[in-house]
């Protein structure tokens, strides 16, 4: 059969269900703990950060599919499904035998994937009749994505966006603008954890973790409020699980089966959302495939950070999660020009690379822009700097496979645009970008810091 360009699926053919990998893992994520007792969590500790339904998906280990409500499919509608993409351009610019498959996110006005979950947890909060939600962002994505959703349920929205990246990207910030959020550099001092951070560390760029805590703090401490993240917890794997389910539907109609799965990872939701069906498969024993985390070797949490239980937040107010972790109060450098900034990664990407079902790789972000711009010259998309970092492991595997001969079939995902992102490009491009990895020494600081569970 012969493969076109662009796989699109009718709207018919799209997924009507999550899907939870936690089902088909033997071995569960480790719970979250509760910060003063170290016991897990209960739903009613966590109902008051989070919505209702929103806890119930968390500590569903069990539940393999989800129905996905007819609100959120009619949403989802504006935009999916997404194109399954052929890069047949970048395989002959790279002379390689492999087949490379890519899946396009960017296609919405956010420009990523972070609208699967955003939508999704708005509407949870419009049912509960919540007033509004809080957040944080790092490049920009999730709050832009966000404040999409809640403009449509007409939910009140508060951003805190890490600070480098609010100087770095105004355009996400005035969309998040446009869409009526408020945007807040973080850390600020408007909050107690805020002006706390900013009393010890002066001057300070800002982290995920920081602008988690100040979005915490602010949503329990105004009523009819709730804590919504874009990464990293479970519920938001599960709501990106649509991407993999939809890619594999696509990929069944043609009989295509990737032997390399390929994303990038932050705090893990578009990869865990990617491969979420491919791994149910590996681990049911049906059929295998391999599956490799790419993240920046200036933020190396799965290659160079520590399986162990850490706070999710800088200020030392949110739930413990058993993951691998830099330490809750790393700061990336300042030069870092893309997302991919959390100090750790998803409970269930972490327990699956600690049982070897996952690969890890860390790459400079130079490398990273160099690929962004050969994979824009070849396929006409200006990536998003974080799905950079995918492109370059794909065009690394692609070229192993020109060297060994080898026919293998690459997927990866494509997460987003980056024409948000031209002040990094511009960066890349006057050479006043460079390859800061955090030492040892460094690192080894921040893992002696970790709560003692």
């Amino acid at each position: 059969m012969e493969i076109p360009y662009k796989i699109y699926l009718s709207e018919s053919e799209m997924p009507r269900y999550w899907y939870n990998v936690r089902a088909d893992m033997k071995k569960k994520p480790a719970p979250l703990l509760n910060p003063g007792t170290h016991k897990p969590m209960t739903a009613a500790e966590l109902s008051g950060v989070f919505c209702d339904e929103l806890v119930k998906q968390e500590l569903d280990n069990t539940t393999r599919e989800y129905p996905i409500p007819e609100e959120i499919l009619s949403f989802y509608r504006m935009y999916r499904p997404s194109p399954l993409v052929r890069a047949y351009c970048l395989e002959e610019k790279l002379k390689t035998p492999a087949k490379i498959y890519y899946k396009f996110e960017g296609n919405n006005t956010s420009g990523s994937h972070k609208l699967n979950s955003a939508v999704a947890q708005a509407y949870y909060a419009k049912q509960q009749g919540l007033k509004g939600v809080t957040t944080e962002t790092g490049a920009g994505q999730w709050g832009t994505a966000l404040s999409m959703a809640c403009s449509y349920f007409g939910l009140d929205c508060k951003v805190y966006m890490v600070k480098v990246s609010y100087e770095q990207k105004p355009f996400r910030r005035e969309v998040m603008k446009v869409y009526g959020a408020s945007v807040t550099p973080s850390p600020s001092d408007t909050t107690q954890v805020g002006r706390k951070i900013l009393q010890e560390h002066p001057g300070t760029t800002g982290s995920l973790g920081c602008a988690i805590s100040e979005a915490v703090e602010t949503a329990v401490s105004n009523p009819g409020y709730r804590y919504v993240l874009g990464s990293v917890l479970n519920q938001v794997l599960l709501h990106q699980s649509v991407i993999g389910v939809e890619t594999k539907i696509a990929m069944d109609k043609y009989g295509i089966h990737p032997d390399v799965i390929i994303g990038c990872a932050g705090g893990g939701s578009n990869l865990g959302g990617l491969i979420a069906p491919f791994m149910g498969e590996k681990l049911r024993g049906e059929r295998d495939c391999r599956f490799i985390a790419v993240e920046p070797a200036s933020c190396p949490s799965l290659t160079r950070g520590v399986y162990a239980y850490d706070f999710c937040d800088t200020g030392m107010v949110c739930p413990l999660a058993k993951m691998y972790t830099l330490g809750s109060d790393f700061i990336p450098a300042p030069n870092h020009a893309g997302g991919l900034r959390y100090h750790g990664m998803s409970p269930i990407l972490s327990e699956l690379y600690h049982q070897g079902m996952l690969e890890a790789v860390s790459v400079p972000q130079t490398a990273v822009f160099e690929a962004a711009e050969a994979f824009a010259r070849v396929e006409g998309i200006l990536p998003a700097p974080e799905s950079s970092h995918a492109i370059k492991a794909a065009m690394d595997e692609a070229i192993r496979c020109r060297e060994t001969g080898e026919e293998k079939t690459i997927l990866f995902g494509l997460t987003g645009t980056g024409y948000f992102d031209l002040v990094a490009y511009e960066k890349f491009h006057n050479g006043q970008m460079d390859d800061y990895v955090p030492t040892d020494e460094e690192l080894t600081a921040y893992a002696a810091k970790l709560p003692k569970i």
